[in-house]
């Protein structure tokens, strides 16, 4: 196995912190530890660039990269995105919401990236405050003890490879390394979903300004993005509920091009495009380790919980989870018995970052919350609220809270005028799950 920082040894045998897992939580929890001259060893399974999923950002991203020191090099690669359409079958237009309304408009945008630059470019910067990397570098098991936590890999040659470290850090996203280890993964009780996805060539976009806008459609079987990024290709995905992906069958990439077609809206902006590659098809998409903090472990972003990627919260809360969990891992390297504080404060901050997106996500396809997406109001600022959360403005205390009660308790007045679509949409979801549940009582990566 060959490090990527030259200057360094091959081998590394002992550190402050390991840190399983090279992307967005990794490498920024990896920056932030090394340039607090903590000795740092990150691995990565592939070797950027990499492929991945979730193009979509934030605008309270923007803060962290200017945190990070990486504000030039995101814009170099990013296509501004001021906000998201919202296309329904049930509306005879579409919705605009802007980030520029939000209750801070001092966060007017954000950016659509290709994942394999934007990674990589984090993956570069920790490496540049310090931390060792190695790439092609597969972790196979992890033995936690009292006097430390020890590391066992396999190079992309498949030699063995070994490291004792004080603390260990897992930011293996959606491969969830220490959560299937412990047996601690769990399927979401509340939501389940699946998803099919593709890059497109030729898609037609939005005109000015909203160009680079995430468009959403609903559909009969879930909702579709539409991610335009800068270099004209166009992410195109579509999340389902999981027993009609079981419907399949035929290869991904045709019953991927059949969902697309139930959904004319989406088809007409694809009536000239070209599918770059096969598509993907993927499942599980929503679960939650029991814990993500142990005595010499924390758990970040995707390691600990997924829900669902139609608010493009993901990258935003794995950073989020980054930047505390750095603080508590150094605090903890310092004097683990001081430590437990800002522990909590982690732990507290991941779950109100997933809790506070949950609840909308869990409603998306209800008939009440595409009333009041499609058909915005703003009394009691809840329009400007809503817009902060969908911003990824929950960490800053912006006072949004009564506000976004608000627009809760409109949703319930609204699901009662309603009544039995509401029930529908509702039985539709629990059965969903249930079947969901019912394959097994636990997931596996």
């Amino acid at each position: 196995m060959t490090g990527d920082n030259p200057k360094q040894p091959t081998v590394h045998q002992t550190c402050d912190v390991f840190v399983l897992g090279g992307g967005p939580a990794g490498s920024t929890a990896a920056a932030l530890l090394a340039e607090r001259g903590r000795d740092v060893v990150i691995a990565e399974k592939e070797r950027h660039p990499r492929f991945h999923i979730g193009e979509s950002l934030l605008p309270l991203n923007l803060p962290l990269f200017e945190k990070l020191g990486l504000k030039d090099q995101i814009q170099a690669i990013g296509m501004t995105k001021y906000g998201a359409e919202l296309v329904s079958p049930q509306h005879s237009a579409p919705a605009t919401l802007d980030f520029g309304f939000a209750w801070d408009k001092s966060h007017p945008y954000a950016y659509q990236v290709r994942r394999s630059q934007f990674d990589q470019i984090l993956f570069d910067n920790c490496i540049a405050k310090g931390a060792r990397a190695f790439q092609d570098c597969r972790v196979t098991r992890v033995d936690v003890r009292d006097d430390g936590v020890h590391v066992y890999a396999r190079d992309a040659n498949g030699g063995p490879c070994q490291w004792e470290s004080k603390f260990l850090v897992d930011a293996s996203g959606r491969d969830t390394f220490l959560a299937n280890q412990l047996g601690i993964k769990r399927r979401n009780p509340k939501h389940n979903s699946a998803a099919l996805y593709g890059h497109f060539s030729g898609a037609t976009r939005l005109s000015g300004r909203e160009e680079g806008n995430i468009s959403i459609f609903w559909f009969e079987h879930g909702w579709f993005w539409f991610i335009p990024l800068r270099d004209e290709t166009t992410s195109v995905g579509a999340v389902c509920w999981p027993q009609y992906l079981k419907s399949r069958r035929s290869d991904p990439t045709t019953f991927f091009l059949d969902t697309i077609a139930l959904c004319p809206a989406l088809a007409e902006r694809l009536g000239h495009a070209q599918l770059i590659n096969p598509a993907t098809a993927t499942g599980n998409y929503s679960y939650q380790a029991k814990r993500m903090v142990g005595e010499r472990f924390i758990m970040l972003g995707d390691a600990f919980a997924f829900v669902d990627p139609v608010f493009s919260s993901g990258v935003l809360l794995a950073m989020n989870s980054a930047f505390l969990g750095a603080e508590a891992v150094d605090a903890w390297l310092r004097d683990p018995r001081q430590a437990r504080r800002l522990m909590k404060r982690f732990d507290r901050g991941v779950r109100h970052g997933i809790r506070s997106f949950s609840w909308f996500i869990y409603r998306m396809t209800s008939p009440a919350i595409r009333q009041l997406f499609m058909q915005p109001r703003n009394p009691l600022r809840m329009q400007e609220a809503l817009l902060s959360l969908l911003a990824g403005d929950l960490f800053r205390g912006t006072p949004i809270a009564w506000s976004l009660r608000a627009f809760k308790a409109v949703y319930y007045v609204v699901s009662l005028w309603d009544i039995r679509r509401s029930i529908a949409a509702w039985w539709r979801r629990r059965r969903a799950v249930k079947v969901a549940m019912a394959d097994t009582s636990h997931v596996s990566g």
